[in-house]
């Protein structure tokens, strides 16, 4: 068992938490983005007991935070929104010098690769003036609404997998963050369930997808993934903060995250496809 995993499955939690936050970064931070991919598919093959040892503790780690934090994370984006999402703000830029090198963006980028990263980032960025529509907070399962949250789930697990959108914010842009979060802070089996099975399908469905452009499609997935992060800083910027404490927990908190990604950075070994 790959028990150092608990605490990496730590800060993916954390991130898997966040709206514009994903969790399939913090892996690439962390340096297990492609060993990840390669363990999802391989558990759900003959091999499965090969890949129990990374994917168990992780799988922990992420579960016990997801489960600890869901009220904490809840109260700072409801009463210190804007430190909060400067915080993640550094984090994400923070990444991105990591990023661009382990692309090697000056040997490897053509101006198509650019254009991908203009579009993509153009795409997601346009999702900030998204307003989820306004649904309430689902507390009990109809085979109407168990339906939607399976295949939002489904729809959040493809962009976990990805390191540069979060699922969260699929979750907020569908109108099902709330009952998310509201399930987890009040241990809603039955919403979890529904919710947690669309993401295990969409993780065995969408890896090898994920997998195989990666694979053979490196440097313009890399395009995209760049496109995603940038993009994503549009979707979390909360605006210019109020004068005062506000401003200063902010700019503290921006380069807190700046910090933290860069030391995280720093230690990761592997890039995001090693093949």
């Amino acid at each position: 068992m790959q028990w150092r995993n608990l605490y990496r499955g730590f800060f993916m939690g954390i991130s898997d938490l966040i709206p514009g936050v994903s969790g399939g970064r913090i892996a690439f931070i962390l340096g297990i983005y492609d060993e990840l991919l390669a363990s999802i598919s391989g558990f759900f093959s003959r091999n499965w007991k090969k890949h129990i040892g990374f994917l168990l503790p992780l799988g922990i780690g992420i579960g016990i935070t997801i489960l600890l934090f869901s009220k904490v994370i809840e109260y700072l984006l409801k009463n210190q929104p804007a430190p909060t999402q400067y915080f993640f703000m550094g984090l994400v830029v923070g990444v991105l010098p990591f990023i661009t090198k382990q692309a090697g963006v000056k040997r490897n980028f053509t101006w198509q690769h650019f254009i991908v990263i203009l579009l993509v980032g153009g795409a997601l960025a346009s999702l900030a003036f998204i307003k989820p529509q306004d649904t309430a907070v689902i507390t009990s399962l109809t085979a109407s609404n168990a339906i939607g949250l399976f295949f939002a789930g489904w729809a959040g697990s493809i962009a976990m997998l990805l390191p540069g959108i979060s699922g969260s914010f699929i979750l907020l842009v569908l109108g099902v963050y709330s009952t998310a979060i509201g399930a987890l802070s009040n241990f809603n089996l039955p919403i979890i369930a529904v919710i947690g099975a669309g993401i295990i399908v969409g993780f065995i469905v969408s890896n090898k997808a994920i997998s195989y452009l990666l694979k053979h499609f490196k440097y313009i997935m890399f395009a995209v993934i760049i496109g995603l992060i940038v993009g994503s800083l549009f979707v979390i910027y909360p605006g210019i903060p109020e004068s005062g404490t506000p401003f200063v927990m902010s700019v503290i908190a921006f380069f807190t995250g700046l910090v933290v990604a860069n030391m995280f950075s720093s230690q990761s070994k592997t890039s995001i496809v090693n093949k």
